[in-house]
């Protein structure tokens, strides 16, 4: 009952809590809807236990990375990890906040949560265009006993800059040369097909909406929502399900460096093993190297939500950094960002 009790509180932080607070008891922060359900949920909380309001606002990755480098807000959320030599320019710090993954789902009438399999070829040729039913037989050969029906496929994709198009066209361009050659990867693509929409929320809605379609999201909105899963292929050919047991093997196998920034040009896309799923990320905070003072401040709350935020982040489908990471990130904290 706890834990159920705890859940409604994080779904009204989500769809419109709000916290009286004046601007001394105020940390901003904006950026990806990826971890935005685990970052409100973690403001709750902090908020009961100190007083002091997180305020984020989830609007991509890419307005994240704006807002921060222009000094909006105290911090930034991205999905797309920035390298060395684009933080430098921007004047930037990062570090790794959650680990989650980015799921592919559908609303076809009769196909149950997880049990429709899309190969690589077959989610390649969705999002090009070329397959445009349900029933392709590119798509049946490994789904014999669903029935598929002949209907038209509607793709729902972000329409705005966002981290997790950046590592869902990522991954798409190292599974797919045709994908690679003629739309590549970005926070924005020339998507060959489909409708966009608005945030993780964005998309969610039109899948629910949509019969037929399919989209990419981040796991928590599949667990809010009841939507459906798709399986997916791993680096070595297996067919998947979007597990916690998969995205922890995939998570495991992260190669972290203080002296990168975290930086880690692939994310956590493709890692190695049979049961590590394919589009697993982590997601990251930004700060600018000009703000000392709310850099205190919002490391205070992540010092916080590492201590005792993980069964949250847990309950909504998040995968808590290793003890080992967290004090490499404090330690990055107290040499490079507090120095």
């Amino acid at each position: 009952m706890k834990s159920l009790f705890k859940l409604i509180l994080v779904v009204a932080v989500i769809f419109g809590f709000n916290f009286s607070s004046n601007a001394s008891n105020l940390i901003n922060g904006a950026g990806a809807t990826f971890p935005y359900p685990v970052y409100t949920a973690w403001a709750y909380e902090y908020y009961g236990a100190t007083g002091i309001r997180v305020n984020y606002q989830g609007i991509g990755s890419g307005g994240g990375i704006r807002q921060i480098t222009k000094r909006v807000v105290d911090f930034g959320g991205s999905d797309k990890m920035l390298s060395p030599k684009e933080l430098s320019k921007r004047g930037l710090y990062q570090f790794p906040a959650i680990v989650g993954s980015i799921v592919i789902v559908q609303n076809i009438k009769g196909v149950k949560d997880g049990k429709l399999k899309l190969s690589n070829k077959a989610v390649c040729d969705i999002f090009m265009g070329k397959i445009k039913y349900w029933d392709n037989p590119e798509i049946k050969k490994d789904n014999p006993s669903l029935n598929l029906p002949h209907k038209v496929i509607t793709v729902i994709h972000r329409s705005e800059g966002s981290g997790t198009t950046w590592n869902f066209t990522y991954w798409l361009s190292h599974i797919c040369p045709d994908w690679n050659k003629k739309v590549g990867y970005g926070k924005v693509v020339d998507w060959p097909t489909g409708k966009g929409a608005k945030g993780n929320q964005g998309v969610t809605n039109y899948i629910k909406q949509i019969p037929y379609s399919i989209g990419y999201v981040e796991y928590a909105y599949k667990l809010q929502n009841n939507l459906k899963t798709v399986q997916l292929q791993t680096k070595e050919g297996n067919f998947i399900k979007p597990t916690d047991e998969s995205f922890k093997s995939a998570a495991a196998r992260a190669s972290w460096s203080s002296k990168s920034s975290f930086y880690i040009p692939s994310n956590l896309l493709l890692a190695d093993g049979k049961n590590s799923w394919p589009l697993t990320v982590a997601t990251m905070i930004l700060l600018a190297k000009d703000k000392p003072e709310s850099n205190k401040a919002t490391i205070k709350f992540f010092d916080w939500a590492f201590k005792h935020g993980d069964k949250t982040a847990q309950q909504l489908g998040y995968v808590p950094l290793p003890e080992s990471v967290k004090n490499m990130i404090r330690d990055y904290w107290k040499n490079r960002v507090l120095k």
